[in-house]
């Protein structure tokens, strides 16, 4: 009996490692270029879905947060380098125009500053 627990908290260690201190990536969104307008959609629910974005250097760029969750900390999305702090609530989707004349990453989190992403012009 002594062993087994010995075993269990040996796995749940190296899981607790694994998920704060390991490698975790997830795939950026890439945007669709219509009509020389690029759009990147991203779901808001429980955190930021892609959490990251990537946009093509000088085609005008606007990205749409799809607000599918009421918590009051996702409420708000700020974009401190640009200046932004968008309510979310006001309606189900809500657009930011991304300035895209030169490469460069801009970093966005919720009202409470818990949750990011980033958005990059490349």
């Amino acid at each position: 009996m002594q062993g087994l627990t010995i075993i269990i908290a040996i796995i749940l260690i190296g899981f607790i490692i694994w998920w704060f201190f390991g490698k975790h990536e997830e795939a950026a969104g890439q945007s669709a270029i219509t009509n020389d307008q690029q759009e990147a959609t991203i779901v808001v629910n429980g955190g930021y879905s892609p959490k990251t974005v990537v946009l093509k250097k000088g085609i005008p760029a606007k990205v749409t947060f799809d607000m599918r969750d009421k918590t009051a900390c996702l409420s708000h999305v700020v974009f401190d380098e640009l200046g932004l702090d968008k309510d979310l609530t006001k309606q189900a989707t809500t657009t930011v125009e991304i300035p895209t004349d030169k490469a460069k990453e801009f970093n966005f989190a919720c009202g409470m500053n818990m949750f990011h992403g980033k958005v990059i012009v490349k």
